[in-house]
This record gives structure tokens, sequence and C-alpha cells, in this order.
């Protein structure tokens, strides 16, 4: 079971592992996607990207939804409606395995492979690219008969700094 990366035995290590986004990139980037849609880029979208992207960790909608409520309470349809969007947008992506969102300030090509792998042990999730897996793929889904829709693919296992930690 991954750990909490927030409650590291190392005291800090998580922190160092957190993938720096860059928060304006992303807001700019959802925000052209809003006006080329001709939709309104809300503060509730605007929210959940900030937070996203300053977590630098995977979160799940109910935990979002619970970091943004203050003296009001934020429903998790309200989150959900947003994350939504920003995975149209292509500033979110979700992590399957974990029903968890992050932010990503990568520019990638429609139905490009991509690539995740999710350290079991701090949380961090690193993003590839790979022509090379996405062609084996295909040829797979191509003999088979299926058409895939979302081409991503999960790894999980432990991120080069967990496994350069001394044991014990």
């Amino acid at each position: 079971m991954a750990r909490d990366p927030d409650q590291s035995a190392s005291g800090g290590h998580a922190e160092a592992h957190r993938h720096a986004i860059d928060a304006d990139a992303v807001q700019s980037r959802a925000r052209a996607y809003a006006t080329s849609k001709g939709i309104p880029f809300t503060a509730m979208r605007q929210r959940v990207l900030g937070l996203l992207a300053a977590s630098g960790k995977p979160m799940a909608a109910y935990e979002i939804a619970e970091k943004l409520s203050d003296a009001r309470r934020v429903q998790a349809v309200q989150v959900y409606r947003a994350l939504e969007f920003l995975q149209e947008a292509g500033c979110v992506h979700r992590l399957a395995s974990q029903s968890a969102y992050f932010a990503c300030d990568h520019l990638h090509g429609s139905g490009e492979m991509v690539v995740f792998m999710v350290c079991s042990q701090c949380g961090a999730v690193q993003e590839a690219a790979s022509d090379l897996v996405a062609r084996g793929l295909r040829g797979v889904a191509k003999t088979t008969g299926f058409k895939p829709l979302h081409p991503i693919i999960e790894l999980e296992g432990e991120c080069a700094d967990c496994t350069s930690e001394p044991v014990g």
C-alpha cells in the first residue's frame, strides 16, 4: 500500500520528490482552453488547478473538496466538474489505479502514449511519452481488433530517490 508522502519517515524526503509545476503556465493554458471553447474559467476550476499544482502529488476528488472547503463546504460534484474540464484542457491527469488527479504542465500530443511511473514509497509521479511503448501497444491492439481510447500506462514501483535510500 502506498505511503502518504506527507508522512514520509525521512522527514522532508517527500517534499524533495514533489514535481515542480509551473503553476502560472498551467493556469494560462487552462484559461486559453476555456476561451477557445467559449466557456468561463471559473473560480472553482482555478482553485482546483491551483491546489493540484501546489501539492505536487496526486489527490482524490474528496481530498480536494476537503482542502478547498472553508466557511462554505465545497461539494465533491463541484470538484469532479472542474476536474473533467481540466482533464479536457490537458492540465490534469487521472491515475486510475488511485482514483487520484495531478496537475501537468507538459504539452502532450493528441493520442500520445503517456507512461506514469508512480512511486509506492513517496507518492511521486513521473511521466514520460514513449513512442516505443506506443508502437508495441498499437500492434497488439491491432491484432486483436481493439481500439484504445486513452493510451495511458501506469507503472508502480520505486523512484530513483527512494531506491537509493539506505534501508533501516
